[in-house]
């Protein structure tokens, strides 16, 4: 038994698995956690595993077999005992007697909930009699690469018995349920020495008596199809038909990603993903791309995520930036067609109505792909099952035929109905669901405060500042409450524009686009008009005026690429309405800003961008702007010491409160939330009420 595999990982720890010794359910949890992983194995959600152990039953205090398997919906790698379900087996295998057949396969999933040891552990999944049926004690279901490979390819039984021999067995491509748990429970009896079964189109079961046992043998057969497809890559032909002519690339991966998130929009928000990996460069700059990416995919696991077939980008040499989107637009509208037409040709009676007909993946040769979802996760994701698809056909090329699922077998898969259900018990979405928010300054004080609140209210949030260190502490924060698919940062110097063209071209690459962009970075200078220098005046004009429009420019740029609308957020200030002491450069510059938030409001409404402004004052907590001397003079303006200031600006105020930076946040959300997607060039007031500020 070898523990050396090239094309694998082998991770499994003995001390560690020593640890749960004699406990076969973390055992079970563990094994399914390293398989998960390793993409080449399976992708995130993909394949299931279980574990059969012998339970106590709570009503007859007799002991029972119990099946732990993957609950529907999870993933593998991230597996935890909340994460499964467990059913009695023998309860689960008198399901027999109520199988009608093919026909009335829908019906059994209702009926695995009254085979439920713990009535409160996940649902299961459709997989579970294809884990319940079978007699071995553990067993793992995996979509790997190579196997899908041999799987998809035109020769695949042949190529199996010369592997495996008579160890392995073929089972030809049917839709998971019952009836497939019930065709692998035969094969199984009827060839007792199997070590596993290749499932035509779909993936692999292996199984063994232990988890470790399970663990190595799923391995082995891995190792053995990946080395197989390895001595035979570019040999019976070039690979994916050699290198093409060199394409044209007018634009770039981040010049067209606005344009090709807006249109992907069309039926609902969307957020992107980018990448250039080098197996996708591989594919898109291929003679064999167009007639590879037609025929689709074959592992349901990997078109549920991908749509059936991606849309090749052909652009012209000599495209002008400014015709981009309506040369885009006429291949997005031919891509919908085609999907139309495929759901018309293959629906049924009571198929589920046509979905979003707009490409999830999108192929830019020279260039990269893009995968376009409702959330960074899912559209990264979506990348992710495309490689995939892309070894699968980069394998099967090399020792066959690539052969794609049947169109109609691709569409029972995409519009089951079960699926559809599933579909429809989906959470409802987060009011920023789909939003990409750009904060200036976010790395500390308000600009974070904003950053997070949109985070919370389901945006991808991009972090910036001019100070690495604080901005990668930021990015920490953020990922430990967030996770990694809802943040980006960039480093952004909002007086320099070249820095907001890479900040915002970072965006782009990371997301798609934009569509919240808050002007928040800022800093304050507190002196009397004879001590101001013509340093401190450029300045404060430079980060708080010149800054908030270079970034508004740049900003609008991309949301007219998008043409999906959008919001432009301004932090003023109570200065920009109130006069007060040692205050000329701040509060002039401020002023200056409120009103290009009305010429801007004014200017863009056309666009369906908002520009609207929140004016706090006295947000003293975790704001950088009352460092650098702008505490004491202040505190000198008034006659007062630094440490008396925030009572002093509460006890000034109507409501008496201290203002913090949770309280911009919250007047931030109240405009971008969907509530007041009608007001633009107004301004909402947080300073616990202060009258010379009152606008009118």
């Amino acid at each position: 038994m070898t523990k050396n595999f090239k094309h694998v990982s082998y991770l499994w720890d003995d001390q560690k698995a020593a640890s749960m010794a004699g406990n076969e359910v973390d055992l079970f949890i563990y094994r399914s956690n390293l398989l998960g992983a390793d993409l080449r194995l399976t992708n995130f959600a993909g394949g299931n595993t279980s574990v059969k152990i012998t339970e106590t039953d709570p009503v007859t205090g007799q002991p029972a077999e119990v099946m732990w398997v993957k609950g529907s919906g999870g993933d593998i790698g991230t597996l935890t005992r909340k994460g499964c379900a467990n059913l009695y087996t023998e309860r689960l295998r008198a399901l027999k007697n109520r199988y009608r057949g093919l026909a009335f396969e829908d019906e059994m999933v209702a009926l695995f909930d009254h085979c439920l040891f713990d009535p409160k552990c996940a649902a299961p999944s459709i997989d579970t009699p294809l884990h319940g049926l079978l007699p071995h004690q553990h067993i793992d279901h995996l979509h790997p690469d190579a196997i899908i490979a041999i799987a998809a390819s035109k020769d695949g039984p042949d190529i199996m018995r010369a592997l495996w021999g008579d160890s392995m067995a073929w089972l030809n491509w049917q839709r998971p349920g019952f009836d497939l748990g019930l065709q692998l429970e035969a094969t199984v009896a009827q060839n007792p020495g199997l070590r596993g079964v290749i499932l035509g189109g779909h993936g692999l079961f292996t199984w063994g008596d232990t988890s470790y046992s399970s663990y190595i043998n799923t391995l082995e057969v891995i190792e053995t199809a990946s080395v197989y497809l390895a001595e035979h890559y570019g040999k019976r032909r070039p690979v994916f038909g050699g290198v093409a002519p060199a394409r044209p690339v007018p634009v770039s991966a981040a010049q067209i990603a606005p344009v090709l998130r807006g249109l992907a929009s069309s039926y609902r928000p969307m957020i992107g993903h980018f990448t250039n990996d080098e197996r996708v460069l591989e594919f898109i700059n291929a003679n064999d791309l167009e007639r590879l990416a037609r025929m689709g995919t074959s592992c349901p696991d990997h078109f549920l995520r991908t749509k059936i077939r991606p849309l090749v980008l052909d652009l012209p040499a000599d495209l002008a930036e400014t015709d981009l989107r309506s040369h885009v637009e006429r291949q997005f509208e031919a891509y919908r067609a085609d999907y139309q037409a495929y759901y018309d040709r293959c629906k049924h009676p009571n198929s589920p109505a046509v979905r979003d007909p707009n490409p999830v993946v999108i192929l830019y040769p020279g260039v990269g792909m893009f995968t376009f979802a409702k959330d960074k996760q899912t559209a990264r994701v979506a990348a992710e099952f495309y490689i995939n698809a892309i070894n699968v056909m980069r394998g099967a090329e090399a020792v066959s035929d690539y052969v794609g699922l049947a169109e109609q077998e691709a569409f029972d898969i995409e519009y089951w109905l079960l699926e559809e259900a599933k579909l429809q018990r989906m959470p409802k979405p987060k009011p920023l669901s789909g939003k990409v928010a750009l904060v200036t300054g976010s790395a500390g004080g308000i600009g974070k405060a904003i950053a997070w609140k949109f985070a919370e209210e389901g945006a991808c949030v991009v972090l910036n500042d001019i100070n690495e260190v604080r901005l990668e502490e930021a990015r920490a924060a953020f990922v430990q409450q967030f996770g990694r698919d809802a943040v980006a940062t960039t480093l952004l110097d909002v007086t320099d524009p070249a820095s907001i063209r890479v900040a915002l071209a970072n965006t782009c690459l990371a997301f798609g686009g934009v569509d919240i962009v808050v002007n928040n970075a800022g800093i304050s200078i507190s002196k009397s008009i004879t001590d101001h220098t013509l340093e401190d005046w450029d300045k404060l004009y430079d980060i708080l005026v010149k800054g908030q429009f270079v970034v508004s420019q740049a900003a609008v740029e991309i949301l007219r690429k998008q043409a999906t609308g959008g919001d432009i957020l301004n932090i003023v200030s109570k200065n920009a309405v109130v006069s007060g002491p040692n205050n000329a450069g701040y509060g002039s510059a401020k002023a200056a800003q409120a009103h290009l938030t009305r010429l801007m409001a004014a200017e863009l409404g056309g666009d369906n961008i908002r520009v609207n402004m929140v004016n706090p004052d006295a947000v003293i907590a975790g704001s950088n702007i009352w460092a650098g001397g702008w505490a004491e003079g202040r505190a000198k303006a008034y006659g007062i010491t630094v440490e008396e200031l925030p009572a002093f600006y509460a006890k000034r105020t109507l409501l008496g409160q201290v203002i913090l930076p949770e309280d911009i946040a919250n007047a931030c959300f109240a405009f971008v939330g969907g509530l007041l997607n009608k007001s633009t060039g107004n301004a909402l007031n947080v300073d616990g009420g202060v009258a010379m500020g009152f606008l009118r």
